[in-house]
Protein backbone atom coordinates (compact mmCIF):
# COMPACT_ATOMS: atom_id res chain seq x y z
CA UNK A 1 0.00 0.00 0.00
CA UNK A 2 1.42 3.37 -1.07
CA UNK A 3 0.73 6.90 0.01
CA UNK A 4 -1.88 8.97 -1.79
CA UNK A 5 -2.23 12.65 -2.52
CA UNK A 6 -4.74 15.49 -2.52
CA UNK A 7 -5.76 17.27 -5.69
CA UNK A 8 -7.70 20.46 -6.33
CA UNK A 9 -10.50 19.96 -8.82
CA UNK A 10 -10.12 22.59 -11.54
CA UNK A 11 -12.99 21.35 -13.67
CA UNK A 12 -13.63 19.11 -16.66
CA UNK A 13 -12.58 19.15 -20.28
CA UNK A 14 -12.41 16.74 -23.17
CA UNK A 15 -9.52 15.29 -25.12
CA UNK A 16 -9.67 14.11 -28.72
CA UNK A 17 -7.47 11.04 -29.04
CA UNK A 18 -5.56 9.97 -32.14
CA UNK A 19 -8.13 7.26 -32.87
CA UNK A 20 -10.92 9.86 -33.09
CA UNK A 21 -12.48 9.07 -29.72
CA UNK A 22 -13.40 11.82 -27.28
CA UNK A 23 -12.63 11.36 -23.58
CA UNK A 24 -14.22 13.27 -20.71
CA UNK A 25 -11.38 14.37 -18.44
CA UNK A 26 -11.32 15.80 -14.91
CA UNK A 27 -8.31 18.04 -14.30
CA UNK A 28 -6.78 17.90 -10.80
CA UNK A 29 -4.04 20.32 -9.74
CA UNK A 30 -1.50 18.63 -7.47
CA UNK A 31 0.54 20.85 -5.18
CA UNK A 32 3.87 19.48 -3.84
CA UNK A 33 3.39 17.08 -0.91
CA UNK A 34 5.83 16.55 1.96
CA UNK A 35 5.95 13.73 4.52
CA UNK A 36 5.96 15.41 7.94
CA UNK A 37 5.74 12.58 10.49
CA UNK A 38 5.02 8.89 11.06
CA UNK A 39 2.34 7.22 13.16
CA UNK A 40 3.55 4.06 14.89
CA UNK A 41 1.81 1.17 16.58
CA UNK A 42 3.74 1.65 19.78
CA UNK A 43 2.78 5.30 20.20
CA UNK A 44 -0.45 5.73 18.26
CA UNK A 45 -1.85 2.22 17.84
CA UNK A 46 -1.62 2.16 14.05
CA UNK A 47 0.81 2.82 11.20
CA UNK A 48 0.43 5.84 8.93
CA UNK A 49 2.21 8.87 7.54
CA UNK A 50 1.17 12.51 7.87
CA UNK A 51 1.47 14.51 4.67
CA UNK A 52 1.24 18.28 4.24
CA UNK A 53 0.33 20.17 1.07
CA UNK A 54 -0.58 23.68 -0.13
CA UNK A 55 2.03 25.91 1.46
CA UNK A 56 0.91 28.88 3.54
CA UNK A 57 2.45 31.49 5.84
CA UNK A 58 2.95 31.19 9.58
CA UNK A 59 0.65 34.06 10.55
CA UNK A 60 -2.37 32.29 9.04
CA UNK A 61 -2.02 29.29 11.36
CA UNK A 62 -3.09 28.74 14.94
CA UNK A 63 -0.42 28.66 17.64
CA UNK A 64 -0.58 24.84 18.11
CA UNK A 65 -0.18 24.27 14.36
CA UNK A 66 2.78 26.66 14.22
CA UNK A 67 4.51 24.57 16.88
CA UNK A 68 3.71 21.35 15.01
CA UNK A 69 5.23 22.55 11.75
CA UNK A 70 8.30 24.02 13.43
CA UNK A 71 8.91 20.66 15.10
CA UNK A 72 8.54 18.74 11.82
CA UNK A 73 10.25 20.97 9.29
CA UNK A 74 10.64 24.48 7.99
CA UNK A 75 7.54 24.73 5.80
CA UNK A 76 3.96 25.58 6.79
CA UNK A 77 1.04 23.84 5.10
CA UNK A 78 -2.64 24.60 4.80
CA UNK A 79 -3.79 20.97 4.57
CA UNK A 80 -2.71 17.86 6.48
CA UNK A 81 -3.73 14.32 5.56
CA UNK A 82 -2.99 10.89 6.99
CA UNK A 83 -2.45 7.87 4.77
CA UNK A 84 -2.35 4.35 6.19
CA UNK A 85 1.01 3.07 5.02
CA UNK A 86 2.92 0.18 6.65
CA UNK A 87 6.16 1.22 8.32
CA UNK A 88 8.12 -1.18 6.11
CA UNK A 89 7.32 0.83 2.95
CA UNK A 90 6.63 4.27 4.44
CA UNK A 91 8.64 7.09 2.83
CA UNK A 92 11.12 8.87 5.07
CA UNK A 93 10.26 12.15 6.76
CA UNK A 94 10.96 15.06 4.46
CA UNK A 95 10.22 13.12 1.26
CA UNK A 96 8.48 15.28 -1.34
CA UNK A 97 6.34 14.13 -4.24
CA UNK A 98 3.64 15.45 -6.54
CA UNK A 99 1.56 14.25 -9.50
CA UNK A 100 4.40 11.99 -10.69
CA UNK A 101 3.37 9.56 -7.94
CA UNK A 102 0.88 8.17 -10.47
CA UNK A 103 1.35 7.18 -14.08
CA UNK A 104 -0.77 7.09 -17.21
CA UNK A 105 -3.10 4.08 -17.44
CA UNK A 106 -3.07 3.38 -13.71
CA UNK A 107 -6.29 2.66 -11.81
CA UNK A 108 -7.07 4.88 -8.83
CA UNK A 109 -9.77 5.49 -6.21
CA UNK A 110 -10.93 9.10 -5.84
CA UNK A 111 -12.77 10.34 -2.71
CA UNK A 112 -14.44 13.70 -2.25
CA UNK A 113 -17.47 15.48 -0.81
CA UNK A 114 -20.30 15.53 -3.36
CA UNK A 115 -22.08 18.74 -4.29
CA UNK A 116 -24.92 19.49 -1.87
CA UNK A 117 -28.40 19.58 -3.43
CA UNK A 118 -30.31 20.67 -0.34
CA UNK A 119 -33.71 19.13 0.48
CA UNK A 120 -34.82 16.92 -2.42
CA UNK A 121 -37.94 14.87 -3.09
CA UNK A 122 -38.18 11.16 -3.73
CA UNK A 123 -38.08 11.44 -7.51
CA UNK A 124 -34.87 13.44 -7.61
CA UNK A 125 -33.17 11.79 -4.65
CA UNK A 126 -34.02 8.13 -5.35
CA UNK A 127 -35.21 8.17 -8.98
CA UNK A 128 -38.81 7.26 -8.09
CA UNK A 129 -41.32 7.18 -10.93
CA UNK A 130 -43.92 9.32 -9.18
CA UNK A 131 -47.71 8.94 -9.21
CA UNK A 132 -49.97 8.88 -12.27
CA UNK A 133 -50.46 12.28 -13.86
CA UNK A 134 -54.15 11.63 -14.52
CA UNK A 135 -57.60 12.20 -12.99
CA UNK A 136 -57.92 11.71 -9.25
CA UNK A 137 -54.28 12.18 -8.31
CA UNK A 138 -54.72 15.89 -7.51
CA UNK A 139 -51.51 17.92 -7.12
CA UNK A 140 -49.31 15.11 -5.76
CA UNK A 141 -47.73 13.65 -8.87
CA UNK A 142 -44.19 13.85 -7.48
CA UNK A 143 -44.89 12.43 -4.00
CA UNK A 144 -43.37 9.10 -3.02
CA UNK A 145 -46.66 7.44 -2.05
CA UNK A 146 -47.26 5.31 1.03
CA UNK A 147 -44.41 4.67 3.46
CA UNK A 148 -45.80 2.11 5.92
CA UNK A 149 -47.54 -1.31 6.10
CA UNK A 150 -50.97 -0.50 7.61
CA UNK A 151 -51.57 -1.26 11.30
CA UNK A 152 -48.94 -3.97 11.45
CA UNK A 153 -46.09 -3.09 12.03
CA UNK A 154 -47.53 0.42 12.35
CA UNK A 155 -44.29 2.27 11.71
CA UNK A 156 -41.88 3.35 9.01
CA UNK A 157 -38.80 1.13 8.86
CA UNK A 158 -35.39 2.74 9.25
CA UNK A 159 -33.67 3.32 5.95
CA UNK A 160 -36.89 3.87 4.00
CA UNK A 161 -36.20 5.90 0.87
CA UNK A 162 -37.94 9.22 1.37
CA UNK A 163 -37.42 12.92 0.69
CA UNK A 164 -34.50 14.49 2.56
CA UNK A 165 -31.04 16.01 2.39
CA UNK A 166 -29.32 15.10 -0.87
CA UNK A 167 -25.59 15.30 -1.57
CA UNK A 168 -22.88 16.84 0.63
CA UNK A 169 -21.49 13.47 1.68
CA UNK A 170 -18.22 11.66 1.18
CA UNK A 171 -18.24 9.64 -2.03
CA UNK A 172 -15.55 7.30 -3.35
CA UNK A 173 -15.36 6.33 -7.01
CA UNK A 174 -13.30 3.20 -7.50
CA UNK A 175 -11.21 1.92 -10.41
CA UNK A 176 -10.95 5.23 -12.25
CA UNK A 177 -8.24 5.52 -14.88
CA UNK A 178 -5.42 8.05 -15.01
CA UNK A 179 -5.48 9.43 -18.54
CA UNK A 180 -2.17 11.22 -18.14
CA UNK A 181 0.12 13.40 -16.05
CA UNK A 182 1.08 16.87 -17.29
CA UNK A 183 3.45 18.62 -14.88
CA UNK A 184 1.43 19.37 -11.75
CA UNK A 185 -1.84 18.34 -13.41
CA UNK A 186 -3.38 14.89 -13.03
CA UNK A 187 -5.84 14.00 -15.79
CA UNK A 188 -8.51 11.53 -14.70
CA UNK A 189 -10.84 9.79 -17.14
CA UNK A 190 -14.43 10.61 -16.11
CA UNK A 191 -16.01 12.80 -13.45
CA UNK A 192 -14.99 12.84 -9.79
CA UNK A 193 -17.01 13.93 -6.72
CA UNK A 194 -16.95 17.53 -5.55
CA UNK A 195 -17.40 21.05 -6.84
CA UNK A 196 -14.80 23.11 -8.65
CA UNK A 197 -12.13 24.26 -6.24
CA UNK A 198 -12.69 21.40 -3.77
CA UNK A 199 -9.99 18.92 -2.79
CA UNK A 200 -10.22 15.19 -3.45
CA UNK A 201 -8.11 12.29 -2.18
CA UNK A 202 -6.42 10.14 -4.82
CA UNK A 203 -5.05 6.70 -3.96
CA UNK A 204 -4.13 3.46 -5.69
CA UNK A 205 -7.16 1.29 -6.51
CA UNK A 206 -7.73 -1.33 -3.81
CA UNK A 207 -9.84 -3.77 -5.85
CA UNK A 208 -8.09 -3.83 -9.21
CA UNK A 209 -4.51 -3.27 -10.32
CA UNK A 210 -5.00 -3.01 -14.08
CA UNK A 211 -7.69 -2.39 -16.65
Amino acid sequence: MRSGLLGKKLGMTRILADDGRQYAITVLKIEPHQVLSHKTIGKHGYEAIVVGTVETVEKKLTKPMRGYFKAHGEKFFKILKEFRVPASVAPTIGTEYSAELFESGQLIDVSGVSIGKGFAGGMKRHNFGGLRASHGVSVSHRSHGSTGNREDPGKVFKGKKMAGHMGNRNVTLQNMKVYGVDGDLLLVHGGVPGAKGSYVVVQDAVKRTQV
